[in-house]
This record gives structure tokens, sequence and C-alpha cells, in this order.
């Protein structure tokens, strides 16, 4: 039996499970998400937890297992506090702008990159160089986070680029200038 799997999801007050079908929806007070289950999982709802369970021990059916009770406990706790990755933008003249919608980054190259911020996930600028994404869906949020960071990677030599807050960048020395 999966260690994860099989430890209920507590429900918090202010936040409602409701279930239709295969799929689960919890509505909170920072937001709603929906899950759809897996046939294979079967999910009950009890007093305040709730209950993945596996009908076999095949081998899929235990990897979903773990998964499926992860993924509605996310989804408890991002719809009572949200999600938050932070991001820092290093280097000489680099910064970023919230424009309506899009998110403006100036790292260096000749244009500036805009990406555009998907439903459901807020962005925060409170310095040029310091980004803020929150979401209740906690994909969402990483992923966005990502694509921001992979605009410019931190490089190994200066260290300059986008990073998450606390990343540690391993440096490279650089040409050493020898002497014969």
């Amino acid at each position: 039996m999966s260690r994860i799997g099989k430890k209920p999801v507590e429900i918090p007050s202010g936040v409602t499970v409701t279930q239709d079908g295969q799929d689960v929806t919890v509505k909170g007070p920072k937001g709603e998400l929906t899950l759809a289950v897996h046939p294979n999982m079967s999910v009950g709802i009890e007093d305040n937890a709730l209950q993945v369970s596996r009908p076999d021990d095949a081998r899929e059916n235990r990897a979903l297992h773990g998964l499926t009770r992860s993924l509605i406990q996310n989804m408890v706790d991002g719809v009572q506090k949200q999600f938050e990755r932070r991001l820092t933008i290093v280097g000489v003249g680099y910064n970023a702008t919230l424009i309506g919608n899009k998110l403006q980054l100036q790292v260096g190259f000749a244009n500036t990159v805009v990406l555009e911020i998907p439903a459901g996930v807020d962005v925060e600028v409170p310095t040029p160089t310091n980004v803020i994404v929150r979401s209740c869906d906690k994909q969402a949020v990483g992923q966005f986070a990502a694509n921001v960071r992979l605009v410019r990677p931190p490089e190994p030599y200066k260290g300059k680029g986008i990073r998450y807050e606390n990343e540690q960048v391993r440096r490279k020395a650089g040409k050493a200038f020898g002497s014969k």
C-alpha cells in the first residue's frame, strides 16, 4: 500500500470538496480547481476527509494511487493559501515590467521578451529585478516560473540571468591569464 496514497486528505473549514463521477472539484477562498481522476482510482468523501483507494496492486495503480492523493492535497492547499514562486533577475540593465496581462523582460537581447500571463496566474513585480508568481494551481505557478527562467537561465561565469530566489548557481572559474 502506498504510504502517501493511504493517508486521508483533511478538508479544512472554508474549503468544500464535491465529486461528480470522476471529477473532483475543490472550492475555497482563493479559487476553484477541478481534477479529472483516473478511472482506476476511486475517491470517497466522508466527514471532513477524502480517501483515495485503488482496485489492486498493479504497477500502474500503485503509481496512480499516491499521485492522485498528492494532486488533491495540492488542490486543497492551493485554494486555502496560494502557491508562490519568486524569481530574481541578476545582471546590469536586466529588468522586468508588468504591462497589463504581459510580463516584459529586458535581459540582454536586442529586443524585449514579452510573455503572456496565463489565466488564473497572478504576477507581481515589486522591484524591476524581482518577479513573484502566484496562483492556487501549483502546476501553473511552476510552469510559468520555469518559462520565465527559460528566457535567460543563469550562466556559470558571471551568474547573470533569471533564477529562482534561493537557487545556488554553480560558478566556473574563467580563463586564467597564464605567464610562461
